[in-house]
């Protein structure tokens, strides 16, 4: 199980990181550039903290999915569109949903 959560926080924060350079290339947009390289950096490291450090792994990456959820998911609602919003909401609530999971199976 480790094995595949460590895999999903990985796409998550190399999607997060793409689309934070995406949002500043389109529309020139700092918060989105800067916002994305440290959501996904810390995705990222939370992965490859999982190995070792599953607990501390699982928190940061559960954090960092509850925050771009909060920021995200309101956002859809509002605007029922997919990108950047809807793709972000679908990725955090899997976030959350891969982090519960995987803390409740260890």
């Amino acid at each position: 199980m480790t094995g595949a959560v460590k895999i999903y926080f990985i796409v998550f924060g190399v999607l997060t990181i793409v689309g934070g350079i995406i949002g500043y290339v389109s529309k020139g947009s700092v918060p989105s550039i800067v916002a994305g390289s440290i959501s996904g950096i810390l995705l990222l490291a939370a992965a490859f903290l999982l190995p070792q450090h599953h607990t501390a792994g699982l928190v940061l990456a559960l954090i960092v999915s509850l925050l771009l959820a909060a920021q995200f998911v309101p956002k859809f609602f509002a605007t029922w569109k997919m990108m950047p919003a809807g793709m972000m909401s679908i990725l955090s609530v899997l976030g959350i949903v891969a982090a519960v999971v995987s803390w409740l199976r260890k």
